[in-house]
């Protein structure tokens, strides 16, 4: 069983808890540490997103199509569904001639109520630029760009999700050569945008994101591509979320020294490239919520170099109020001693 990373105070008492497991190594594959089982194969879905996109700028794609920073850290987000992140995910399909009818991420109302509520007032439905993954799927339809050879381009996009498309061929080894795990021989379902997901140990995806931060390991390309998506995120950290979402508010506050990434059911991924470390995540009972964001805040505080400012600010995503509905503490979630054991020389 997988240890305990996260309690749940009520009062003084322990109310309930998350186990999981957590990866930090570096880009040669050395275990700097590790709790947990990190061999078992598990799906990281979004979380991988920055891997998915290496390809896009790889394949010369966003120079030839003059993608911005804010262009590209959309490619790599999970987002609120916010106006300025539907708009941006049009301006890219607009960059190659193709409206949203392009998009096979399918639709759903903004993650952010606000933008929700926005958009109904309106009489509007959403579509599928309000979908969290319409900017890498965006990413996707730019990537058919520069592989379709001069065929008709929307002919050529359909169907860019199905793991034979040309598209999805180029995701795949890229996902694959980063994280040194045959895919072919591992656990495949869809991802909730309809792409393919593979399942990938803790470990070799902890090693894909040290090599993203360092460029160890990687082919020339995909080294220049990482570096270039990590920039681009750093500068335009609102689209890779959104507003009070912790992707966005860590790395606006962290810069270049972190970029971490969320995946569905509990897992998280991170590059901190001063360290060159790579840092994988996967909450046993698929919390995102409230429990793999303490983990990861707590191997932050663990991991990188923080002023006592910055240390505050992420003490309160790794030690967090909980508050009832009248606004009284009735508790927290704390991380475990054995998550604040964690820590490397310096």
């Amino acid at each position: 069983m997988n240890p305990i990373l996260v309690d749940v105070m009520r009062g003084n008492a322990i109310e309930s808890m998350h186990c999981g497991a957590l990866a930090v190594l570096d880009a040669d594959g050395g275990v700097v540490s590790a709790l947990g089982d990190i061999d078992r194969p598990i799906f990281p879905r979004s979380a991988v997103k920055v891997l998915q996109a290496l390809p896009l700028v790889a394949s010369g794609a966003a120079d030839r199509l003059g993608l911005t920073d804010a262009e590209l850290a959309l490619a790599c987000a999970s987002h609120n569904g916010e106006e300025l992140h539907v708009q941006t995910a049009a301006r890219m399909l607009a960059k190659v001639g193709l409206d949203p009818s392009a998009l096979e991420c399918g639709a759903h109302w903004p993650r952010l109520d606000s933008a929700s509520r926005a958009l109904a007032a309106l009489g509007r439905e959403p579509s599928a630029l309000h979908n969290n993954c319409s900017g890498k799927h965006a990413g996707f339809v730019c990537l058919a760009c520069a592989l379709h050879g001069g065929a008709d381009l929307r002919g050529y996009v359909r169907g860019y999700v199905r793991p034979e498309h040309p598209v999805m061929r180029e995701v795949g080894a890229a996902l694959q050569a980063s994280t040194g795990h045959d895919l072919a021989n591992t656990p495949q379902g869809i991802d909730g945008c309809s792409i393919p997901t593979y399942a990938i140990p803790l470990r070799h995806l902890a090693l894909a994101f040290a090599r993203v931060g360092t460029g160890v390991g990687l082919s020339a390309g995909h080294a220049a591509a990482a570096q270039r998506l990590r920039a681009a995120v750093a500068k335009a950290p609102f689209m890779v979320a959104g507003s009070g979402r912790f992707d966005t508010r860590v790395m606006e506050r962290l810069g270049e020294r972190v970029f971490c990434k969320v995946g569905a059911e509990g897992v998280y991924c991170a590059a901190l490239p001063e360290r060159g470390l790579g840092v994988a995540i996967k909450i046993d009972d698929g919390n995102n919520a409230r429990a793999a964001k303490v983990v990861m805040a707590a191997l932050i505080e663990a991991f990188v170099a923080l002023d006592d400012g910055e240390a505050t600010f992420m003490r309160s995503f790794s030690q967090v109020p909980l508050t009832n509905w009248n606004g009284i503490e009735v508790g927290q979630l704390v991380a475990t001693p054995i998550l604040r054991s964690l820590g490397a020389p310096r």
